[in-house]
């Protein structure tokens, strides 16, 4: 299972590393109101639109992304439980900008803690919950920068858990894209927190209640994820949508803003990018989960046989109106030589549009298939050498 996942991460996460691809005749991007932005079809694994997706930008409370992911992976290790109750420093209760509105007098269970970090973006519920994982913020801190690394965020830095404004703390598009799509392959059972519209922890003011992300309110099939703001980003917007369409079923789309010039506005040009991905891109399933892409011969195994394909649908994403011109090539070592492993990489799909290339999808071993006896082993050694 180790091996398959790690299949599935490096595949998205290439996809993100990887140049967009300069389509032939599809509509441009709508003029979209921001220094950078980045469109990602996640289901596909590919990018549809860019704009100086590799230049430095300040972080402010996308931030929290990663604080997030540190926390959910916290949970999933049983380091720390939802209801657990942290304790509130004197530190957590100071930090300016948006908050909770927590202080030392209490014990927050870590599920509000949260909710107060997600929807109403506090500051003070962000330091709580870097202290309560990492022991200190200094230690979670250097977590951050250990795990960014371990993702291949190679232009991002955390000087802080929360995104206020210091020296050095930057990120690009691209790296809050892979942070973004990894937070989502990854802890799919906390992803309900970012789709929380209204939260405020009993006993605090009501005033900072309302999610900031405006499309939770007006497009029902936006569910997340975080918003941004300090003098120097710019109003900030990472979004994410599901939309069903016949014969694919779920179509999810991720959109990075930065730099806008408002809170309407970076929810307006978040709202104007996905909807041109839904409509100026058609998604094509190639292969259903599990379906063998190819059943090609095996020498020296049990059975004759393997199955390769992917564990999940092989959807690829391709300009309206031009499906019926895809293609595909399997890429794969010859001989297959037994034993192989259920998971175990064994060749590529590349898919191409006319004559240009437009996917990438590794290919694994959908089932095992083990070792022949010593005859059998023989017998087809003798006819590898005949052919």
């Amino acid at each position: 299972m180790k091996s398959l996942l790690s299949s599935l991460r490096t595949f998205a996460c290439a996809a993100l590393m990887a140049p967009a691809i300069l389509w032939a005749q599809v509509p441009q991007p709508p003029e979209i109101a921001a220094r950078n932005y980045m469109l990602v079809d996640v289901t596909a694994g590919q990018v549809l639109a860019t704009k100086d997706i590799d230049a430095p930008v300040e972080q402010a409370s996308l931030t929290k992304l990663m604080t997030g992911y540190l926390v959910f992976d916290a949970l999933r290790a049983k380091k720390i439980t939802l209801e657990q109750r942290l304790p509130v420093s004197e530190r957590a209760w100071k930090m300016p900008g948006s908050r909770m509105f927590i202080d030392p007098k209490m014990q927050v269970p870590v599920d509000d803690l949260l909710k107060g970090m997600i929807v109403q973006s506090g500051n003070d519920a962000t330091v709580a919950l870097a202290e309560g994982v990492g022991g200190t913020v200094e230690n979670f801190v250097r977590l951050m920068n250990e795990q960014a690394k371990a993702l291949g965020m190679t232009n991002t830095a955390y000087k802080n858990p929360e995104g206020l404004t210091e020296p050095g703390h930057t990120t690009t598009a691209r790296d809050l894209a892979t942070l973004a799509t990894r937070l989502m392959q990854d802890f799919p059972e906390y992803m309900h927190y970012y789709s929380t519209k209204q939260y405020r922890y009993e006993g605090t003011p009501a005033s900072n209640s309302n999610n900031r992300n405006m499309l939770l309110f007006r497009d029902p099939s936006v569910d997340g994820l975080k918003t941004g703001h300090t003098t120097a980003a710019g109003y900030c917007l990472v979004a994410t949508s599901k939309r069903e369409f016949p014969n694919v079923g779920q179509r999810r789309l991720l959109s990075i803003v930065l730099g806008a010039a408002s809170e309407n506005a970076r929810a307006n040009e978040s709202q104007k990018l996905l909807n041109w991905g839904y409509t100026a891109f058609d998604s094509v399933k190639l292969f259903d989960a599990g379906q063998a892409a190819a059943t090609p011969a095996v020498w020296k195994g049990t059975q004759s046989t393997l199955k390769i394909g992917r564990p999940e649908a092989i959807v690829i994403t391709v300009p309206s109106g031009s499906a019926g011109k895809v293609t595909t090539e399997i890429v794969r070592k010859d001989p297959l030589v037994a034993p192989f492993t259920k998971g175990q990489a064994i060749g590529t799909l590349k898919v191409k549009l006319g004559e240009q290339q437009v996917a990438e999808v590794p290919l694994v071993a959908l089932e095992d298939v083990a070792q022949a006896g010593i005859f059998g082993r023989a017998w087809d050694a003798i006819r590898l050498w005949i052919k």
